[in-house]
């Protein structure tokens, strides 16, 4: 026959859509000719694939050749079409059987011997293959990648001559091996790593019960980046739809997902230069960023004050959403980022906001404090001063508390409670579920709005003290939010303290 029709996918976002390789060969002078808006590193698949098929031992037609890559209005871009291509025009030219290619789909860039070479972003092609009930045909490279979704059809192949030799009836194609996962404690610090400052364990446990948003105050070396880095260790590991959700971004990102942490919710500590489009993605073709590299787990920002200010402002809409669209002339694309943000900062610029180790002025404070605007402090359900150790905490035996098994236990059944409840965490409760799921007597309404008035706070400190308390109250599986409940949870609001003190003496 002289058409064929190859299936295959593009990448777009988290998205894989099904792109049709249709291959016609035509009488006159001999041309090859890709159309179908194709990038680049497409139209150069020319050269790869008629180099692959000569080098195989394969016949190259001398005929006018062209490969159409539909839809037409979907930009295309990267070598992962070569695969198609070249078995679109084996196909064509009756060098390879077209019956069983409709039920088939092929990924994967040539080398000009012939070789398969990998791909980025090939779990969202598996995924999308498996909906639409076709095998997928990928590189022997992307098998491990392949192997996290052992119920999909997927076969691997290392050279043009292994596939053509499986679609003529040849040894069938291997499939990818799933590899064993091992237990989350193997790869997690421990919580009772840390000395002391039952105070800051205290807030990771509520935070990791109700998926809040956590700032650590405090000098520098008093633990704040150790604590943070325990959080993951309490988090419940993913589900099927999480884990295949968020090992789909990293391959997307070009991140190779581990078999060993395959469940672990990501934990991602970009460093305090990173710019605007790294953390929330972007570029001429959209890449995720590191909050979408961090979704379903955690993002650290250490040394939150050094970020430039118009990065962290960047942080509010995906914060409040759990979404982030990049815009871009030709297209949109959307990434999900929802994740729970962890910060560390230290109280001001010499690392001291009070006591003989402060050498910075209220106003000084509070120009360096100023670097963080207030919108964006608003995100944060929890802020906790973490302070020095007491004197003899490191000479004498020291209260360890719980070990992460045990709180992430407690956390499992507080998240469970909520679920049951709602439907989603308490971070997620909007106004409408505030007013249903948190009512407050007369007395602790007034309590709090007389508090929130001191503090000088917004509607939105109001709903997320709200939100705390409810966790406190489901952690003692209490089914009424008490006024012991609202003390605590506006005991964890440090920077709104800080800032009111300067305040107040400057």
């Amino acid at each position: 026959m002289s058409l064929a029709v190859v299936f295959s996918r593009a990448a777009l976002g988290i998205d894989a859509p099904e792109i049709a390789v249709e291959v016609h060969l035509s009488n006159g002078l001999p041309a090859f000719h890709i159309v179908g808006l194709p990038e680049a590193s497409v139209k150069e698949a020319r050269e790869r694939v008629r180099s692959a098929l000569l080098n195989a031992n394969f016949e190259f037609p001398a005929k006018r050749i062209t490969v159409n890559l539909a839809p037409a209005d979907l930009p295309k871009e990267g070598g992962r079409f070569d695969l198609a291509i070249a078995v679109g025009i084996l196909a064509a030219s009756d060098q390879l059987p077209s019956q069983s290619l409709t039920q088939l789909e092929f990924l994967g860039e040539l080398a000009l011997t012939g070789e398969v070479r990998p791909i980025i972003g090939a779990l969202p092609a598996i995924l999308a293959a498996r909906k639409a009930g076709r095998q997928l045909i990928l590189p022997e490279a992307n098998g491990e990648e392949a192997s996290l979704l052992p119920e999909a059809q997927v076969h691997t192949c290392r050279h043009l001559l292994q596939l053509c030799a499986a679609l003529s009836g040849g040894t069938p194609l291997p499939r990818p091996q799933a590899a064993a996962e091992l237990p989350l404690a193997a790869y997690r610090g421990d919580l009772q790593d840390v000395i002391g400052q039952q105070v800051g364990k205290r807030a990771l446990e509520i935070a990791a019960s109700g998926q809040h948003h956590l700032l650590l105050i405090g000098p520098p070396g008093t633990g704040k980046s150790m604590l943070a880095s325990r959080l993951a260790g309490l988090l419940p590991p993913l589900n099927e739809d999480e884990a295949q959700q968020t090992a789909a971004i990293h391959s997307i990102g070009g991140l190779m997902p581990d078999h060993h942490a395959w469940r672990q919710r990501p934990y991602r500590a970009p460093h305090h230069t990173a710019s605007a489009v790294a953390l929330v993605g972007g570029g001429s073709q959209p890449k995720p960023g590191e909050i979408s590299l961090a979704h379903n787990g955690i993002l650290f920002l250490d040394e939150l004050t050094e970020f430039e200010r118009k990065v962290l402002d960047s942080l509010r809409e995906p914060l409040e959403s759990g979404n982030i669209t990049i815009s871009r002339a030709s297209r949109q694309v959307e990434f999900p980022a929802r994740f729970q943000l962890v910060a560390a900062m230290n109280p001001s610029p010499c690392g001291h906001a009070e006591g003989p180790q402060r050498r910075a002025s209220p106003e000084q404070i509070l120009r360096y404090l100023s670097k963080l605007s207030g919108p964006f402090l608003d995100r944060f359900d929890l802020a906790v001063e973490i302070p020095p150790l007491p004197p003899g905490s490191l000479s004498r035996p020291a209260e360890r508390g719980d070990s992460s098994e045990q709180i992430r236990e407690r956390v499992a059944r507080t998240r469970a409670l909520q679920l049951q409840r709602a439907g989603k965490l308490n971070a997620e409760l909007d106004s409408r579920d505030l007013d249903h799921y948190c009512p407050l007597s007369e007395s602790d309404s007034q309590f709090l709005e007389s508090a929130i008035h001191k503090l000088g706070l917004s509607l939105r400190a109001w709903h997320k003290i709200l939100r705390v308390a409810r966790t406190l109250a489901d952690m003692e599986q209490s089914p009424q939010i008490r006024r012991q409940h609202l003390a605590e949870a506006l005991g964890y609001r440090a920077m709104d303290r800080l800032l009111h003190r300067l305040n107040q003496s400057v």
